[in-house]
């Protein structure tokens, strides 16, 4: 089975609160027989829509293929979060690399996030950026380590827009009793996610990007030259560029041993009305400490937007069963809220959780698994992706010499050792171990 095609229309975008809420965007065509690029970019989300946009303002002719919508997997499904930093906090990247290249990393994530606010304001996307990420903790022992976390940034890196959250403050905030402090990041915040891409394609298109929706690449032949082809089509290309994420499947297995596709689920109630004061005090996202994240916020019109739960393999399960738990769990006052949306999809992590940076050739370039962090690092990588085949890759080469294991057991074995392995997490979060 194709994870292309095992929960999804072809071509249709999942029936979410984002789609329902979409900025127009009119469909492009299929490709249709043999064209020549200087490169080829394969997938339409962040990573690929950025590459595209930063390649074709650098003057390279550029076609971008979309096996069906816009924006269609994780970039327009994901919980919209910008967040601060790499996946993995600087204390443990120092530990992991060093110093130096620690705050390396940190500073290309503070240019993610003035990347996404910029490309929204320059191209006057139908976006607004919303600032504040919470994060709430459930146990003492993390509301000390994020409040020395909070410190460390101010310290080491001059990052003071992390204000630190008692019982009393979070409560405030979020209006639960399920969490005992945290902190709130006024440097980071979240958006409207499929609004963002058809934003990022529609700047694209007036750059003179030739966009193909429908037109899922079945195998790239490498050389000096690489073919990318497709049913009804091939492009013949200087560079390829990878960006398909979780839904690269089996187009190159060099990736595919150390990026995990894996399944998340968010719901969307009705309007909430007056009762949206009671969820969030302010119109920030947050997030939790459970291994398994649930994460939330409101939309714009006054919904509770609810995500959390995840699967493993081909089939969603039952999301409104699936998502309804934890969010009754954080907010039991809203049992009588109707669900009007739920939706799942796909994103991809790697064993360290930090972005797999590949050259699988010398004119084949690869970046995915960003891990439930990829609204910012996944808009900068295609960024970085464009200056690698410009002849710049010195922070291409910085990501890709981040350690980057395979996953144990391989292709064949790696979902089954990653059931077992979340299982045993998502016991501990029962447990509040």
């Amino acid at each position: 089975m194709n994870l292309l095609y095992a929960n999804d229309r072809p071509g249709e975008y999942p029936r979410s609160w984002y789609a329902a809420t979409a900025a127009e965007l009119a469909p492009f065509p299929a490709l249709q027989g043999e064209t020549q690029a200087d490169v080829c970019v394969v997938g339409a989300g962040y990573t690929g829509l950025s590459a595209a946009l930063h390649l074709a303002q650098r003057g390279f002719s550029v076609v971008l293929l979309e096996a069906h919508r816009v924006g269609f997997g994780a970039s327009g499904r994901n919980g919209g979060q910008v967040g601060s930093g790499q996946r993995l906090e600087q204390d443990e990247l120092e530990h992991m690399v060093g110093r130096e290249d620690a705050r390396r990393l940190w500073d290309l994530s503070e240019e993610a996030k003035a990347l996404v606010r910029g490309l929204i304001d320059t191209h006057a996307m139908p976006v607004t950026f919303h600032p504040g990420v919470a994060h709430a903790c459930r146990k003492p022992s993390e509301v000390a380590h994020a409040h020395a976390n909070a410190e460390k940034l101010a310290r080491d890196y001059g990052y003071d827009q992390i204000q630190p959250l008692d019982r009393k403050g979070i409560r405030a905030l979020i209006g639960s009793d399920a969490y005992v402090g945290g902190d709130i990041d006024r440097g980071a915040g979240h958006l409207h996610p499929l609004n963002f891409a058809i934003g990022l394609a529609r700047a694209c298109a007036a750059a003179g990007v030739r966009l193909h929706e429908m037109s899922a690449v079945l195998n790239i032949e490498q050389g000096p030259r690489p073919v990318v082809r497709t049913a009804s089509g091939s492009v013949r290309a200087g560079y390829v560029v990878l960006a398909a994420n979780g839904y690269l499947g089996n187009l190159m297995p060099e990736v595919a041993a150390r990026v995990m596709p894996i399944n998340n689920f968010i719901v969307a109630t009705e309007p909430l009305g007056p009762r949206a004061a009671e969820v969030l005090s302010e119109p920030v996202t947050v997030a939790d400490t459970r291994f398994v994240v649930n994460y939330w916020r409101l939309s714009e019109d006054g919904r509770l937007l609810f995500g959390g739960g995840e699967s493993y393999g081909y089939r969603f399960p039952d999301i409104v069963k699936t998502v309804t738990k934890p969010m009754l769990d954080v907010y039991p006052q809203l049992r009588d809220v109707r669900i009007d949306h739920a939706w799942g999809g796909t994103l991809a992590i790697t064993m360290n959780r930090l972005p797999c940076f590949t050259r699988i050739g010398p004119n084949v370039l690869s970046a995915s698994g960003y891990s439930g962090h990829g609204v910012a690092l996944a808009t900068l990588a295609g960024r970085i992706l464009a200056e690698a085949v410009a002849g710049q890759a010195e922070r291409f080469d910085l990501m890709a010499s981040l350690p980057q294991p395979r996953f144990p057991g391989g292709a064949a074995l790696r979902w089954p050792m990653l059931v077992l392995a979340m299982t045993w997490y998502s016991m501990r979060d029962r447990l509040g171990i």
